[in-house]
């Protein structure tokens, strides 16, 4: 039976233009109205709180949520009606006497976290890209929509000067033409969002030139795209010596963003680079500032940094599984849900150079999955130190086997040599001790189903990895 996707790719690509076009006009009106700009304004100027004033509308905002999910939501309405059954006296407005909600229970009973006042069939319902292989079902409301763009618009493009309405292009992982089509156009343009969608599964040496000509072509402003995938294009761009068209800004999101990645996405496009964290879930947020500190979003959740074996917070600026209680989405709230991310955030009197009083988000380290255990039990999540901007390499793939045995992928620029192996074992071993590590060349590193690049994958059974 044929489905809309291979319908959708039969068509020339002037038509698959036309129709992502629609779609973008369907999720401009999701997305943002009449009140966008006022909230864009609103958004501005709580940037200007002092955190005391942020401490006291997030417990405000906080005892609403968890009061509300007690009574209108099936999932936590039975959670907490069983507690009291069994004679449990604790409190639910207290957010440290909730249970940390894993993704597999949202997965399976997503229907359980609507509240029982919201109608899902006048709701937009969003996955998650799936890389589990089964997506995660989120409902949001039109006025839910709007707040959240509205936060990305002002937090993540008009602090670096570009907004929604300028042509803009992404590199991302929707199936925009057929992964079998071996000559431009790799791209359509969503002439809704007033973007040029670019397929991630289409960049090599010999497609990277025409994805510069269409950047020109349609006069991008900035591109937003997976940090491997923004990555892959500018290496190319170098090694091609490429005049690029000018940029004001390149954002990376989806992926960890790393030191010898935005050195080399910088260098060929002449511009910044911007990281983003967000989620489909919609329960924590942050963006980076023009002074490289990523600043979390107060209004979307609140953020536990949590140990990761235990429900228990660890000190400021060390880091853990983040575990987060969403405060903007009130028709389908998610209270303690572990992101499956882990990162460490600020002391609560430290700030930013920027002037702007937001909580700052030090590290995201990856998924709590994907960290190297060593055999004397430390926990390694951020690696990409171990891989210089001077090294002759494309990718990267750090996996971990057995509990003694490190295989690191290669994909080799021209001038990789041996050396280079050795420096990248060297340097590992400096983090991880004496572990067997070893480098393997590779002409290609796989991607998930969704595009997504991991830096780190551990082969670890559970039973070892906790």
């Amino acid at each position: 039976m044929t489905n809309s996707l291979e319908i959708y790719h039969s068509l020339p690509p002037h038509l698959r233009s036309v129709a992502a076009s629609l779609r973008g006009y369907y999720l401009r009106w999701w997305r943002y109205g009449p009140d966008t700009e006022k909230l864009i304004e609103q958004t501005h100027e709580r940037e200007t709180w002092s955190p005391e004033q942020w401490n006291r509308w997030q417990q405000e905002r906080l005892s609403f949520v968890l009061d509300h999910a007690v009574r209108h939501v099936p999932y936590y309405r039975e959670h907490w009606t069983r507690r009291k059954g069994h004679g449990d006296r604790a409190s639910h407005a207290y957010l440290e006497n909730w249970p940390v909600l894993k993704k597999e229970q949202l997965r399976q009973f997503p229907e359980l976290f609507l509240s029982d006042q919201s109608d899902f069939r006048k709701m937009f319902r969003d996955n998650t890209s799936g890389s589990t292989g089964t997506p995660i079902y989120t409902y949001l409301s039109r006025k839910t929509l709007h707040e959240w763009f509205a936060l990305f618009e002002a937090r993540v493009r008009r602090w670096n000067g570009v907004t929604r309405h300028d042509y803009w292009g992404i590199l991302g992982g929707q199936l925009v033409v057929p992964n079998t089509q071996k000559k431009p156009p790799f791209w359509v343009w969503n002439a809704g969002l007033n973007q040029l969608y670019m397929s991630s599964y289409h960049l090599s040496l010999t497609n990277i030139p025409v994805y510069i000509k269409a950047i020109g072509k349609y006069q991008l402003k900035y591109i937003l795209g997976y940090a491997s995938s923004l990555y892959s294009l500018a290496q190319g761009i170098i090694e091609n010596n490429i005049e690029v068209p000018n940029l004001k800004v390149v954002f990376s999101n989806a992926e960890p963003l790393f030191a010898f990645q935005r050195s080399i996405i910088e260098q060929a496009f002449r511009c910044p680079v911007r990281d983003a964290y967000g989620m489909a879930e919609i329960v924590g947020a942050a963006s980076e500032c023009e002074y490289g500190h990523m600043h979390l979003w107060p209004e979307v959740g609140v953020v536990e940094v949590l140990e990761d074996d235990a429900d228990v917070p660890v000190p400021d600026r060390e880091t853990g599984r983040l575990v987060c209680t969403g405060l903007l989405n009130v028709e389908m709230p998610l209270i303690r849900y572990d992101t499956g991310d882990r990162g460490a955030i600020a002391s609560n009197g430290e700030r930013c150079a920027c002037g702007r009083q937001l909580p700052i988000l030090l590290s995201i380290d990856g998924r709590k999955d994907d960290v190297i255990l060593t055999p004397d039990g430390r926990r390694i999540g951020r690696l990409d130190p171990v891989f210089k901007a001077s090294l002759s390499i494309k990718e990267a793939q750090i996996i971990q086997e057995t509990l003694n045995d490190i295989c690191i992928l290669i994909v080799p620029a021209k001038n990789f040599t041996a050396d280079d192996s050795e420096s990248i074992i060297f340097r590992t071993k400096q983090r991880v001790g004496q572990m067997n590590v070893r480098v393997e060349l590779t002409d290609e590193i796989p991607r998930s189903s969704n595009g997504k690049f991991r830096a780190v994958i551990s082969k670890l059974s559970n039973a070892n990895n906790r």
